[in-house]
């Protein structure tokens, strides 16, 4: 895959941004968009982010030549994003195996709590919460292990996020998956842009839910379904 700009002095970002524009595809920053890097475009990535880093630390007045904290934070800075909270942006999506429901299971399970940990794309704070999945499968429906679905929860949350997008991008990856009958999903999770910054408010939680198919239908099965959530305080 090549771009206009394949030229050795053209900063990487601008070629990968090129390649999905040619393409049309958006880059949002909730967005996955591994199928656009070419072979050791991370590593040039992660170059280039060090050196935008270290422009907002000398921006900030932070003497990282005589500090020795501060000495190598743009490099740290530009890993944690790429290699660690945001790889969710940059890596393909877990490969996971797919079994036939065999013993035609219907009834319903539930899977979690799953912690995940992602940041809010208005101020870059972290998001930290916990993630409960229900399916009712039918007989047509694909059968995945448990740790795959925290595998999947993970790489959604792995970008910047906003909690109502990424409960959505979550349940449509999983209907994908499996086509269960029914699919619910509940996040609850504590934005440190409300407690770090802005309102400074330690104690409040967001929650918010996702039901497709009976889950959206059938009133009772969806009390059931929150009725087994662990009470939350």
């Amino acid at each position: 895959m090549t771009s206009p700009s394949d030229d050795v002095g053209t900063p990487v970002s601008v070629k990968i941004r090129e390649r999905i524009v040619a393409s049309r595809k958006r880059f949002n920053a909730n967005d996955n968009i591994a199928d656009f890097l070419e072979p050791g475009d991370l590593a040039s990535l992660l170059d280039e982010v060090e050196a935008k880093m270290q422009g907002v630390l000398d921006s900030l007045v932070i003497d990282t030549v005589n500090d020795h904290n501060t000495d190598n934070t743009a490099r740290r800075v530009a890993k944690m994003y790429l290699n660690e909270v945001f790889r969710g942006r940059y890596e393909h999506a877990p490969k996971i195996t797919e079994f036939p429901n065999a013993e035609h299971l219907n009834e319903l399970m539930i899977v979690g709590p799953i912690t995940v940990r992602s940041a809010c794309s208005h101020h870059f704070c972290p998001v930290i919460g916990q993630i409960w999945i229900g399916v009712l499968p039918n007989e047509h429906t694909n059968v995945i292990g448990l740790s795959k679905y925290a595998r999947l929860a993970e790489w959604v949350m792995g970008r910047p996020q906003i909690q109502e997008e990424a409960v959505v991008q979550l349940a449509d990856l999983i209907q994908e998956k499996t086509q269960p009958d029914g699919l619910a999903i509940v996040m609850e999770a504590s934005h440190y842009c409300m407690s770090w910054r802005g309102v400074k408010d330690m104690d409040s939680k967001m929650i918010n839910s996702v039901m497709r198919g009976v889950f959206l239908k059938d009133p009772n099965l969806r009390r059931e379904f929150l009725a087994l959530l662990p009470k939350k305080g």
